[in-house]
């Protein structure tokens, strides 16, 4: 192989770069202000002891999550009726930029002391920041709802033990 073959590779990678450049510059003007604005919007409406956050980590990823941060409001009195009762916070649907650009949707279930961890984390999508949308957004919320509910109150017919 000649050196005048890499010049078809050198052009895709610098199309690779511009690809992931252009998906984070999208992710940083739009993409994050649709999650951000859609979600906020979710809170305000339905006040059930969640909130928005907005992460950056490891160098330049960056999410937006959602999580249950306490225990919904209406619900106190009902929580009253047994003392022993625990609120289990940390329940979160989290849209993460990828090193790539990409967004990866997955969440998280609460943490429960000295318990094994084995799928605490469910994948719900990866999109390309373009497909995120209002829409989609509601439906992933919809998606972490029933996950949470199922995680709450789990069928009788996949409960091992007594």
């Amino acid at each position: 192989m000649k050196i005048e073959h890499l010049e078809e590779r050198i052009t895709d990678y610098r199309n690779s770069i511009k690809t992931v450049v252009d998906k984070r510059i999208l992710w940083k003007n739009t993409t994050k202000n649709i999650l951000l604005k859609t979600l906020q919007g979710i809170v305000e409406q339905f006040d059930i002891g969640w909130k928005v956050q907005e992460l950056s980590w490891i160098r330049n990823n960056e999410a937006v999550n959602i999580t249950f941060d306490s225990f919904p409001p209406e619900m106190i009195d009902c929580t009253n009726l047994i003392p022993a009762y625990q609120f289990l916070p940390g329940g979160a649907l989290i849209f993460s930029q990828s090193y790539n650009g990409d967004i990866y949707v997955f969440m998280l279930f609460p943490e429960i002391d000295n318990t094994p961890q084995e799928n605490n984390l469910v994948e719900l999508g990866q999109y390309t920041p373009e497909m995120i949308t209002e829409k989609l957004i509601v439906e992933k919320v919809d998606e972490f709802l029933k996950e949470m509910i199922r995680w709450e109150v789990p069928s009788l017919k996949n409960k091992v033990g007594y």
